[in-house]
């Protein structure tokens, strides 16, 4: 029973963090830059400013949606972001673009999390499977249900792995913004709050994640000593 209410409080609270991220970038959309430049503006011009010359801006459907794609090195922002001349759009525009110089830069956790893609996108398609058969058959064939574990592992692993890319990306962005004078003092603070709680999102979902680990541990080790 307590494991479940561990689970329910982490879908209310990953709910709680994702409409407060709504709405703070809903509230920062309102306030403009004062030069006036766009996400795609500034993209551009932080790329620019780290002499990186083999990346595109481009713009892709949805909302939140933007991300730096490091196979065809390109920075894809959301239609909102893209043209977006406000403080919301500043500060994911330079978030994205904080993957790209950490890309350039040979960041390692970067580097150790890109290798680990293959790996968790075979584990993402099929844990789900593995697990739900493992815990049917856990009596029978508890080996089914340790590989799932050891898969499902693998994907909390990487969701642990992202949080300091993401961290980082938001502090390299956070401080080009300010240093090259795209935000000011009086709105440098929303930019980072802003920023703050979509960083709060990956730590919700690695925890969550870890205590569905733990779960299936749990279920695991229980049928062991059946």
């Amino acid at each position: 029973m307590n494991i479940w209410i561990i689970f329910i409080g982490f879908m209310i609270l990953s709910w709680i963090v994702s409409m407060v991220l709504k709405s703070k970038f809903k509230k920062y959309s309102k306030i403009l830059l004062d030069n006036g430049m766009s996400g795609r503006d500034v993209a551009e011009r932080m790329l620019r400013y780290h002499g990186i010359t083999n990346v595109r801006v481009e713009s892709v459907q949805g909302q939140l949606t933007d991300h730096y794609n490091p196979l065809n090195r390109t920075i894809n922002l959301s239609p909102d972001v893209y043209n977006g001349r406000n403080i919301s759009a500043a500060a994911v525009a330079a978030h994205e673009c904080g993957h790209a110089v950490q890309h350039a830069e040979a960041y390692a956790w970067l580097g150790f999390r890109s290798k680990l893609v293959p790996v968790v996108s075979f584990s993402s398609k099929w844990v789900q499977w593995i697990l739900l058969a493992g815990v049917l058959l856990v009596q029978t064939f508890p080996a089914i249900l340790l590989a799932g574990i050891v898969l499902f592992a693998l994907t909390t692993f990487f969701s642990f792995i992202t949080l300091p890319v993401e961290i980082n990306a938001s502090q390299r962005a956070l401080a080009w913004l300010s240093n090259a004078g795209i935000t000011s003092y009086q709105n440098h603070d929303k930019a980072k709050d802003a920023l703050k709680w979509a960083a709060y999102t990956y730590v919700v979902a690695a925890l969550g994640s870890l205590a569905t680990l733990l779960y299936y541990i749990m279920i695991f080790t229980g049928a062991s000593r059946d």
